[in-house]
């Protein structure tokens, strides 16, 4: 690798699997020493001991993001560890499926919570770490439903578009001391995340990997198409790129489909 991040100190929210993992993976082989923030204790231990393995830098920080005192202490635990903060990736996300009529109050807030104010609570603390350390650089992983309107995804769609406006807010109040703020929204990715919400939901998962030849390139996407992304808003490469959208989602965002010609 080009060792594009190196010694940069990230820290990835929701990274013990799934996207968060294939961020943290790739960022640690390109330099950066990486903290692992998530609430499954086992699999985030597992997650940074391959970094480790692996030859990379990475610790795990056990880590309830809709908790504002584990948030404080993930920053703390951060900078204890590698004396500095560089980055923030706000992964953690929940995408469960309700329509208005469906939406409770207790549902319509724990979905705020695990998409917004965890995110809230992770730059709250995060912010002041990147002023001290001249500059920054935050990710947040948003969607296209925060862009686009669903009718069965009420608290979702509405979460997301919030995260959007956080983004572009912190992105123009931070941006004297050096600190950038982004939102991309990655497409269709097959995770273990993914599978395991299919299954659950009884369908065929090779039904669910056919899918995946109908979209614009032929496949779904993997972690790694998203973290490519991050590595590059993360690196100085994208010194002057911040309060913006980034699309990696292989054309869903501006509705291009494949055409097909049906003999």
């Amino acid at each position: 690798m080009s060792h594009r991040v190196q010694d940069k100190v990230v820290i990835v929210t929701g990274a013990a699997q799934g996207i968060g993992f294939g961020i943290a993976e790739m960022l640690a082989r390109e330099g950066a020493r990486v903290v692992i923030a998530d609430k499954q204790a086992e699999k985030g231990e597992a997650a940074a001991a391959g970094i480790r393995a692996a030859g990379g830098e990475a610790i795990f920080q056990l880590t309830d993001v809709t908790i504002e005192a584990d948030c404080a202490a993930l920053v703390q635990a951060a900078v204890a560890r590698f004396g500095k903060l560089d980055g923030l990736v706000n992964n953690v996300g929940w995408f469960p499926r309700a329509t208005l009529e469906e939406t409770t109050t207790e549902f319509w807030e724990a979905v705020m919570n695990v998409n917004v104010r965890s995110a809230f609570y992770c730059c709250k603390y995060a912010i002041p770490a990147m002023q001290r350390a001249g500059g920054g650089s935050i990710v947040n992983i948003g969607s296209i439903h925060g862009l686009q309107a669903s009718s069965n995804l009420i608290a979702y769609g509405a979460a997301k578009g919030a995260l959007l406006n956080l983004t572009r807010t912190l992105a123009g109040a931070y941006g004297a001391d050096r600190i950038r703020c982004n939102y991309l929204i990655p497409g269709w990715v097959m995770s273990e995340g993914e599978i395991a919400l299919a299954e659950s939901r009884g369908m065929d998962v090779n039904e669910l990997r056919a899918r995946g030849a109908q979209q614009l390139f032929g496949r779904h996407q993997t972690p790694q198409d998203t973290a490519y992304a991050v590595v590059y808003l993360i690196s100085d490469e994208s010194s002057q790129v911040t309060g913006s959208i980034f699309h990696i989602d292989a054309g869903m965002s501006s509705l291009i489909f494949k055409e097909r010609h049906v003999a």
